[in-house]
This record gives structure tokens, sequence and C-alpha cells, in this order.
């Protein structure tokens, strides 16, 4: 008999499978903080539940606990003090091991069942988390609202629906019969378990604290894992908010609730010591390519899951609408203030110019164009500081500066008042022209609203350079303009081979730098940047094994 809550949620489940397998647009999370889909009174209860947080201990009831640990700072200046519990990392490991034989003991459909109940949890809270996620990582409301709940919720379900769809096609028991000419048939009664690989750890970043989070949480979980989730130092509070939904779920399905943990550590040493647990076998990681590299060298044994650093790039060829993609760049360049592991860097144009719908547009006039209609879309404060957020880490502000030196700036970054956080620290993009020999200004990542307008020979050295960034320091997402044909084919050609993402002649309402579940793969894990993509089969199947039993039957 199917779980309650597997047969509850299964039109949803169903619905994502669908999506999944036609890759058009569907979602059954609203990105719109609008009453119809959240009701009249979520975003004021939100904001109240958000507030609730401020000051206090975070009470999560964990094994292991030895101490409390108030780390963040707000970008925006507020104060957040909210104390987290410090839990030995070795009693977060023996209490996700002893809760694993009952998450296996339910099967496949009750472990997507509770996972979706999860997810739908989670839907409801979406404005306690915005606020979190806004407050923690200086993104913006509206930003905050979607990439923080509706569609960190998506991916989540996503994750689950694939891991669904790989865990199905697996039998729960057979009839094996071989015949034997005359003699009788051999006949075996086979079963096959599934079974999960063991504690899974989810390293998340600073950033996006839910966005990168939810892909692999619930990857492993569904496929049969516990989990322990490890925030960034300064964006706990919306993982600590989600793991308390887990374990709420869990317990009231009668299950241990340290399947889901949260692991806030004061010490490094912490982190690597429990990266390197023999009992864990999976590592889902988004951050530093120092740090990513570290973990595929050490923690041998477990299968990580990473996503590092990577130079995205735009090649610009030609183009029949000059306008719609300078405004498509602009809000690209803006969005987030650039701190988005998808915002393109290197904007690379041949030294001769481009051909444009305008008329022919020199290197120079392209670049102080782009300069242009950043300034212009940022020139209403109120609009800036809504689509910038806030920077939201010191070390970024210190990139914003020493970026100027790299080149002759286009355009200076510039701080904003914020009329609501005056406290908060927002930045205009600062973008910088140089020569493709340049390579130690634009050749590797320069996180945040930094970027750089690269002249290359001609049409062909840009791709070709394209290409080379991609091989060596990696990209999620590479775009062209061009009107020609034959250039657009060399470039998919070269994104085929380097493996990365193509965006072609994006002048509307989509940017290169957002990815929407069910349709987009999120990375491709050929280059550097990403060993894995949210949500493929091999970010899932790898997470489970089928253990089988068989015997004689008449």
């Amino acid at each position: 008999m199917s779980h309650p809550l597997f047969e509850a949620h299964k039109p949803t489940l169903d619905a994502a499978l669908s999506a999944l397998h036609t890759r058009g647009y569907w979602s059954p999370y609203a990105e719109t903080p609008s009453p119809r889909s959240y009701g009249e009174d979520a975003a004021e209860a939100g904001k109240r539940a958000f507030e609730s947080h401020l000051g206090r201990d975070f009470v999560l009831d964990q094994p292991g606990q030895a101490g409390w640990a108030a780390t963040e700072r707000s970008p925006y200046g507020i104060a957040l003090d909210v104390r987290y519990p410090v839990c030995a990392p070795d009693a977060l490991v023996r209490a996700a091991e002893a809760a694993m034989p009952g998450w296996r003991q339910i099967g496949a459909e009750g472990r997507v069942g509770i996972c979706l109940e999860i997810l739908q949890r989670l839907n409801r809270r979406s404005f306690e988390l915005a606020h979190a996620v806004m407050m923690t990582t200086g993104q913006g409301w509206m930003m905050a609202f979607q990439a923080g709940g509706a569609h960190a919720q998506d991916r989540g379900l996503e994750a689950v629906a694939t891991a669904w769809d790989e865990m199905s096609r697996i039998p729960a028991e057979a009839v094996w019969e071989k015949p034997q000419g005359k003699n009788p048939p051999l006949r075996l009664r086979k079963h096959f378990e599934i079974v999960g690989r063991g504690v899974a750890l989810v390293i998340g970043c600073g950033t996006f604290p839910t966005w990168n989070t939810y892909p692999g949480l619930f990857a492993a979980l569904a496929t049969g894992n516990p989990v322990i989730v490890k925030p960034h130092e300064n964006a706990i509070l919306p993982a600590a908010i989600s793991v308390a939904i887990a374990r709420e779920v869990l317990a009231e399905q009668g299950l241990d609730p340290n399947l889901v943990t949260l692991a806030v550590v004061d010490d490094p040493a912490a982190t690597r010591h429990l990266a390197t647990h023999p009992a864990v076998k999976s590592i889902d990681f988004t951050g530093s390519t120092a740090f990513g590299n570290w973990l595929l060298d050490h923690a041998r044994q477990a299968q990580v899951y990473a996503e590092l650093a990577g130079v995205n790039n735009v090649v610009i060829e030609s183009t029949d609408n000059y306008k719609g993609m300078l405004k498509n760049l602009a809000f690209t360049l803006s969005l987030y203030a650039g701190q988005m592991c998808t915002t393109t860097q290197a904007i690379i144009v041949p030294a001769g110019g481009i051909d444009t719908d305008q008329g022919h547009k020199r290197f120079d006039e392209v670049a102080a164009d782009l300069g242009a209609a950043v300034a212009r879309f940022l020139s209403d404060e109120t609009v800036a500081t809504a689509v910038l957020g806030a920077i939201q880490s010191p070390a970024t502000l210190a990139r914003i500066d020493q970026a100027h030196g790299f080149g002759q700036v286009v355009l200076a970054s510039k701080a904003l008042v914020h009329a609501e956080f005056p406290q908060a620290q927002v930045r205009t993009p600062v973008i910088v022209a140089c020569d493709a020999a340049d390579e130690a200004a634009y050749m590797e990542e320069r996180f945040g609203p930094i970027s750089f307008v690269v002249r290359a020979a001609d049409a062909d050295a840009a791709l070709q350079l394209s290409e080379r960034i991609v091989r060596e320091r990696g990209a999620l997402t590479v775009g062209l303009y061009s009107t020609r044909s034959a250039v657009i084919e060399a470039m998919t050609e070269a994104t085929l081979r380097a493996g990365v993402a193509l965006s072609l002649n994006l002048a509307g309402g989509v940017f290169v730098n957002q990815s929407a579940a069910f349709s987009d793969y999120h990375g491709v894990g050929m280059n550097p940047a990403a060993n894995a993509s949210y949500a493929d089969a091999a970010f899932v199947a790898n997470r489970f094994r089928v253990v089988q039993r068989r015997y004689h039957v008449d």
C-alpha cells in the first residue's frame, strides 16, 4: 500500500515528471508574493515569523550540542543576533546513521511523499524564508522571494522528481524463471532493495543558501540518505528554518528527526573533519575553487558534487537589436550586483567592432554604450537598490575597488544609499575595457558587480577565446549575439566541445544568468566550474544502490 503522503502529493509529482520529460515551463510554486497565491495574511505573518528569530536561540534539539554560535552579519546593517546550536560533528554523524534504517524501511514512495510534504511546507513559509534570505545574503526583496523561495523549492522538487524517475525503474521483486529443456525450470524469487549510500553532507554558500542547498538536500534525502546541512557562517537562518521544517515533518511521521540536522561549526577544522568522516558518502558543495578542490582531493570516501568558480562570458559579433541587447546585458550585470554564479564577467568584442541595426559600432562605442545602458538602468535609486541588493561580503567590496585598476574604466562603481536600510553596502557595477592579452584581469573569477569588455582580434578569435576560458577556467553560462548563421554554428560547436550552456541573442525578458527548473540544466559537469548538473539523472542515481536477495521457489 502506498504511503499516504505519496498519494496526497502524487498529482504534483506526476506534473513534475511530465515537465522533466518535456522541458517546458511549469512550476507548482507561485513566484510572485501575491495574496491570491499565499493568502491575505501571509506577508505580515512571514515578516513576524522572521523577526521572531532575531536575538534568540534557534532551538533544534539535536544531539551533541556543546554551545551556541551567532556569526551572521546582515549586509543591510540590521542586527540579527540569532544563536544556533553548535553540535559535535561526530554526534551528528552517529545520529544520522542511527536514523537511516527507518528511512530505508519506509521505501521510495514513503521517502518521496515525505520530501514532497516538506517542500509544500517550505512553500507555505516562503515569506519568512524570503526575509531570512534577504537579510543574510543582501539579495533584494523580490529576488529573495523568488530565488530564495519558489525557485529554490522548484529545484528541490526537481531533484525529488528526478530521484523518483530513477528509483521507480527498479521493481521491488520479480520471479526469475530459466527453462531447462525437459527438466523443470529453475525458479527464483528476487527482491530488490533501494539503499542509500550513507550520510550526506550539504555545504551551503553565502549568496544562495536555499537555491544551492535544496537540490543536494532533497536528492540525498529522497534516495535514502540522512543529511547534515552545513550552512555558510553568514547565511545560517534560511538553512536553519529549512532544517527545522524537515525535522518537524519527519517527527510527525514517526521517524527520527535526526535524518536532517544542522551543522553550525565555529572552526574550519570541524568542517574538514566532517567532510572526511568515513560515514559521509556524498558531499554537495557550492563555493570557492580552493575548498572545492580540497574536498575532491581529501574527501575520497565520498562522491563530491561541486559547483566552483568560473568565468562566464558573452561574445558580441553582431546584432539586429542593439538597444535590446544593451538593455538585456545591463540587467544581467546589475542583478544582485553580479553576486551570482551565472553572471557574465567577460564580454568579448572584435577589435574592428560589430554590425548592428543602428550601423557599425566601434569597439569603444560598444563598451561606452554598455556602460551608459547600465547607468541609465540604475539611474532611479529606488529601482537600483531593489535590483542590486547589498554586497554580501567585505571581500567583494575589496574586489570592486581593485577592479578599477585592471584597465580602462568604462563605468566606475559607486555607492548608493538605501532609503530603507541606510547601513546597507550597495554598489553599482564597474565595467573595465581591456585587451585579450590582459588575461590577468579577466581570466579568473572576480565575484561581484565586475565585468570586462575584452578586445579580441576578430570574430574567430573571440569565439576561440570564449572556448578557452570555459575549458581552462570554467563557466556555467555563455552567450552569443550574432546575426550570422556560420558564427552561431561555430559557437554552438564550441560550447558542445567545452560543455557549457549557451544563450543566443537574448534581448527580451529572459537573461543569461537565469535558470528555470524543470527546463534548464544548471551546469553541465564538463568544465571546471561544476562537475554536476541540477538536476540530471547523474545527480541522483549515484546516491543509492540496489541490494538484492533471492531464493528458490516452486
